[in-house]
């Protein structure tokens, strides 16, 4: 398997694949319309005495595919250029996919009224491209129709420790603190004719891990013997040494218990990611933004 580095210094050559600006469907328009019917028949043929589990078990971990749609805008400036960074809007400006399947794992586990969590998933992407206009990233200028090759990769992690202020049968409130980590990995590398002269540009690189604290709100309501609605947010604007952040992290769902220990689910997920760099060697911000549904499989005990 290619390493990141690899990926982003790997320059467009004769004989691979065309940059293209053609776009596909949304993955998520494509996948849901053969994953729903799955959950729902699943849910109408399950009997017997299946009871809804995340209220009632003190341990879970749920398998889930992601559709999001992806909005990644990026500034890297080194703190010598004289020149002005541009502010690159990487699917329409690179060509990264803006849809894309993601599996994401979470888990969980309550002790009394405390509940602790962890939820993980990550997102590579690579474009290719002719640049429709001249852009700056890292102190390099790549010129307009420059064949460039890019990439984007992210881990996200959070993990949450919650307290229930309301526990009921049937309902479930309260309050959380977390850590929501997200490192990213972008490069860009081109070789190529520019609008006025052949151009052979160096790759540029850059990486940051950035950790930022958050608070937030979380509840899980039984309408049904076997269906739970269940909603959380994390939200905080701090800014902290060399990075300044804003970070929202929301999603609402339902689970339908199948059979008992097992759930089928649907869930909505939005993330809005702003973060702004400042080190001795170079400034930057990205802004990271993904949204869409979601279907689970969640096992409990």
């Amino acid at each position: 398997m290619e390493s990141r580095a690899s990926r982003v210094n790997a320059i467009f050559r004769p004989g691979q694949d065309e940059p293209t600006g053609r776009r596909r469907l949304p993955v998520a328009t494509r996948a849901l319309p053969l994953a729903l019917p799955l959950v729902l028949c699943a849910a109408t043929i399950a009997g017997g005495t299946a009871h809804a589990q995340s209220l009632d078990n003190k341990y879970w971990i749920n398998a889930a595919a992601y559709f999001p749609k992806i909005d990644t805008n990026v500034r890297v400036a080194t703190k010598t250029q004289t020149e002005v960074a541009t502010d690159i809007d990487f699917e329409k400006d690179l060509g990264l996919d803006d849809n894309k399947v993601l599996p994401s794992v979470s888990a969980g586990a309550r002790f009394g009224r405390v509940i602790v969590g962890v939820d993980y998933f990550k997102l590579n992407r690579t474009g290719n491209v002719n640049l429709g206009r001249d852009i700056n990233f890292d102190g390099e200028t790549y010129p307009l129709n420059a064949a460039v090759r890019s990439t984007f990769d992210s881990d996200i992690y959070r993990v949450t420790v919650g307290y229930a202020i309301v526990r009921k049968p049937d309902l479930q409130l309260g309050a959380a603190i977390g850590l929501h980590a997200t490192k990213f990995d972008m490069g860009i590398a081109a070789q190529g004719r520019g609008s006025n002269q052949a151009t052979a540009v160096a790759a540029r690189r850059k990486d940051v891990l950035a950790p930022l604290p958050t608070l937030g709100l979380f509840g899980t309501y039984r309408i049904a013997p076997r269906v739970d609605l269940n909603a959380r947010a994390d939200y905080l604007s701090l800014k902290i040494d060399q990075y300044d952040g804003r970070l929202l992290n929301a999603q609402a769902g339902v689970n339908y218990s199948i059979v008992k220990n097992i759930a089928l689910g649907v869930i909505y997920r939005y993330v809005d990611y702003r973060l702004g760099v400042d080190k001795d060697n170079w400034d930057g911000r990205v802004r990271y933004k993904l949204h869409g549904p979601a279907i689970l499989v969640q096992a409990s005990f």
